[in-house]
């Protein structure tokens, strides 16, 4: 399949600038993230994102997907680099790996890249990868149009995030600014903003945004929305807890707000 030997020592310096990606720091200097997997690796490839190389263990990769996505590959004349299944084993974030990642570039997106939008969601600091991978999911899932990542948080390409997307991440735009900017960019635009609160006096099934552009704004996992967060926002919705629970998962919080947003 590749002219290239194989590679099968952990201290090759490919395969070492490939583990730095693993960490936070390495993706912060390097400017790129892994793509593990079949499907996610050819969701990035449909959806045209720059691909430093590829890497992908033989014994490993069977199929004929796997052919064929190793055939596309070659044929737009992308780097290809077989390894041993030792090497792919101390890349792969999950046990049992598929055998195939990507050295892919990241891509920054601003408030201004946006032109128009009819809906999606905005996260303060959210703490959890798998959280905000999963909500990039259900915005997919239900049609809306982006995610917003305001104040930091997390690191949008840690491998738990873009493997918690299912490939959407790849298909949605992620736009990352200050909440102060956002608001009002929000303003600006006409476009509602939509927060939660455990002391607000409208319920969630109550929503009801008309024709109007709308953001669900969710604070982080810890703090939820902050006095002048809240403020910022056209209208709060309050979800009811009627166990003994005080607050929902954010990622579940999100898909039941989504759903009822999209109603």
């Amino acid at each position: 399949m590749d002219e290239r030997p194989l590679i099968s020592s952990l201290a090759n310096p490919l395969v070492r600038r490939a583990r730095a990606l693993k960490g936070r720091k390495g993706r912060a200097e390097s400017g790129s993230f892994l793509v593990e997997g079949l499907h996610h690796v050819g969701s990035v490839l449909e959806a045209g994102w720059d691909v430093d190389i590829l890497l992908y263990a033989p014994d490993l990769l069977s199929g004929g997907y796997a052919d064929s996505l190793l055939e596309r590959v070659q044929r737009n004349g992308l780097a290809l680099q077989p390894v041993s299944v030792k090497v792919m084993e101390s890349l792969a974030d999950k046990d049992n790996p598929q055998g195939i990642l990507a050295l892919v570039k990241q891509r920054t997106m601003r408030l201004s890249d946006i032109k128009t939008i009819r809906s999606g969601v905005a996260l303060v600091s959210p703490q959890d990868p798998g959280n905000v991978g999963t909500i990039l999911r259900t915005i997919d899932a239900v049609g809306a149009d982006a995610l917003f990542l305001l104040d930091g948080g997390v690191d949008l390409y840690h491998p738990t995030c873009v493997r918690a997307s299912m490939g959407t991440i790849f298909w949605k735009p992620v736009i990352q600014a200050g909440f102060d900017e956002f608001a009002a960019w929000a303003r600006d635009k006409g476009i509602l903003l939509v927060g939660t609160s455990a002391r607000a006096q409208l319920d969630y099934h109550e929503i009801n945004p008309g024709d109007a552009p709308w953001v669900l704004l969710l604070g982080n996992e810890q703090k939820g929305l902050s006095d002048e967060q809240i403020a910022a926002c056209t209208l709060t919705v309050a979800m009811p807890m009627r166990g003994k629970v005080s607050s929902l998962n954010l990622s579940v919080a999100a898909g039941i707000l989504l759903y009822a947003l999209n109603k």
